[in-house]
């Protein structure tokens, strides 16, 4: 049986992400696509993100397991890899600009006023259910986003595929590894790191130089092929009877 080959991996591309950026609501959806696009992180991780997490002094963002205390909710990282991601300035400055203005004593960055409201009641009356989203309707948004700035329906994972592209473009495949929380690397081969066109042409420029000097438009030069005439050879039947 022949093998099918798998599918393409969606790749957001930095144009693509600026156009999805200038469509952001608020401060709060600003702080959350750069974080996402910029550190690799999970849905999940990004929705259990506290502000313990970030350390703006050092600007790094730590992904780490989280204990049931006051209205912070049990949670481990997947594969329980506890992880530490450089923040660029540009994250660091929104982040910090969205905190200024987020909902007092809610530990949680990226939820808003009205989740806060119904989330520490809920946590108060001792009706939160453990398994539910802390912040709800992300993707639905983030396709809205996507369709406004005219771009493909990408996916929250998608972005962060898109982040370790970009760091395999100048990391060591051990650090990208590392930094998206994989414990295989070959998962970080083969579903994260995919070709893109600019690779093509940098592959394409790469085999022109092995070819050097062969001239472009001649291909078929006497010099190269020693002779323009095709060769005939005898046919089966005709070798066989000279043997």
């Amino acid at each position: 049986m022949l093998k099918v080959g798998s599918k393409h991996n969606k790749y957001v591309k930095p144009e693509e992400f600026r156009n999805i950026y200038d469509n952001a609501p608020d401060s709060l959806w600003r702080a959350f696509l750069v974080t996402v696009y910029t550190t690799g992180l999970r849905l999940r991780e990004a929705i259990n993100l506290t502000w313990q997490d970030v350390d703006f002094a050092t600007c790094e963002l730590h992904v780490t397991r989280k204990k049931r205390e006051g209205f912070v909710q049990a949670w481990t990282p997947k594969d329980h890899e506890m992880r530490t991601i450089p923040l660029p300035e540009q994250a660091v400055g929104l982040l910090a600009t969205w905190q200024s203005v987020a909902p007092e004593e809610c530990p949680y960055v990226f939820m808003d006023q009205g989740r806060w409201g119904y989330y520490r009641r809920q946590v108060e009356l001792g009706k939160w259910v453990s398994d539910r989203d802390l912040v709800n309707n992300v993707l639905r948004r983030f396709k809205t986003l996507c369709r406004k700035a005219k771009v493909s329906p990408y996916t929250i994972h998608d972005m962060r595929r898109s982040c370790l592209n970009n760091w395999a473009k100048h990391l060591p495949i051990h650090v990208v590894k590392e930094l998206a929380g994989h414990s295989d690397i070959k998962t970080t081969q083969q579903f994260y790191l995919s070709v893109q066109p600019e690779d093509i042409s940098s592959a394409q420029k790469v085999q022109e130089l092995v070819v050097g000097k062969i001239p472009k438009n001649d291909l078929t030069a006497p010099k190269l092929t020693h002779s323009t005439e095709k060769r005939s050879f005898p046919g089966k039947r005709g070798f066989l009877q000279k043997m």
